[in-house]
């Protein structure tokens, strides 16, 4: 019958109404201001500001859910949508994430030397960092901590006359950890180079070309093979690369990385987005309705049993 449900609904506009006055007295909710008898559609008017003094700014407590898992990564991860515009704010949280720009993108490649008992330990010798279109960013030789035992000149075209310029390892380190901060890095075999560089990238953000079997697909290439650098360069780019017994060139490789990510960056972005967990159903758009967080399942039990 009518008169019970105006009864449910009285209590509970009673309840909305008791923890709007704690929410006031806690000072996490603006008074509410009255224009002609009838208080503001929200309840969340500013108090306008006494002349001559600066107005303090509003305290309140954030009602917009972070950017869901399947919106961040629907192109190119979470990361590289903090551009700065509209960060907590209700359009925020409904837009998507824009596309990354190619300054976001780099490619790495590094070369190293035996040191340690006979030279097992593998320590960088030179790092080079190219950007999306392929120019070279940062290129250098680097000094290992221990004593080189071995050059592996065939492998990594390290001599001993490239060490008179090397700068240290800790020196350059840091130019390249900079470098890399807060982008996607593209490489092959890249776990190799973040090891010789003694650090962690974030997975997400983390492209590596010998561990995708689309590329393998294209070449034609078992899909569960590791396929080489070289390998993939010749069937997918008709390049040649790694020839001759002067050892890799760190400039080439990284080349050759970012030009087979960009070939299949739209489907491998796409399989990247679609991996992850779909977004829960919400009944509601919280950017635009808060009065659902006066309801009970917003509330701490301890809240509730000293407001009521």
């Amino acid at each position: 019958s009518p008169q019970p449900r105006s009864k449910k609904r009285s209590r509970r506009h009673q309840r909305f109404m008791e923890r709007r006055a704690l929410l006031e007295q806690k000072g996490l909710l603006s008074p509410r201001r009255r224009l002609g008898g009838q208080a503001t559609p929200d309840g969340l008017a500013e108090v306008a500001p006494q002349r001559g003094k600066v107005p303090r700014p509003k305290q309140g407590v954030s009602l917009s859910p972070s950017t869901s898992p399947d919106s961040m990564a629907r192109h190119h991860s979470a990361l590289l949508s903090q551009d700065g515009s509209g960060g907590g704010t209700s359009a925020g949280v409904r837009a998507s994430p824009p596309a990354p720009r190619p300054g976001k993108y780099v490619a790495i490649d590094c070369e190293m030397v035996g040191t340690g008992p006979r030279g097992r330990l593998s320590e960088l010798a030179r790092c080079t960092v190219v950007s999306y279109e392929g120019d070279v960013i940062y290129d250098k030789y680097v000094q290992p901590e221990l004593p080189i035992v071995d050059y592996r000149t065939r492998w990594s075209g390290i001599t001993k006359r490239h060490m008179k310029n090397a700068i240290p390892f800790r020196a350059a380190q840091a130019e390249i950890l900079k470098i890399l901060k807060d982008k996607i890095v593209v490489g092959h075999a890249i776990h190799n180079d973040f090891q010789a560089l003694k650090y962690f990238h974030p997975k997400d953000r983390t492209r590596d070309t010998s561990r995708i079997p689309l590329l393998n697909q294209k070449a034609g290439l078992p899909v569960r093979v590791s396929a080489s650098l070289k390998s993939l360069a010749k069937h997918l780019l008709q390049k040649k690369i790694q020839i001759g017994c002067k050892g890799h060139s760190s400039v080439e490789d990284a080349q050759t990385a970012m030009e087979l990510y960009r070939l299949v960056e739209v489907q491998w972005e796409t399989e990247l987005a679609l991996s992850l967990p779909p977004r829960p159903p919400s009944p509601t758009d919280p950017s635009t309705d808060s009065d659902q967080y006066m309801d009970d399942q917003y509330w701490p039990t301890d809240l509730i049993a000293g407001s009521l």
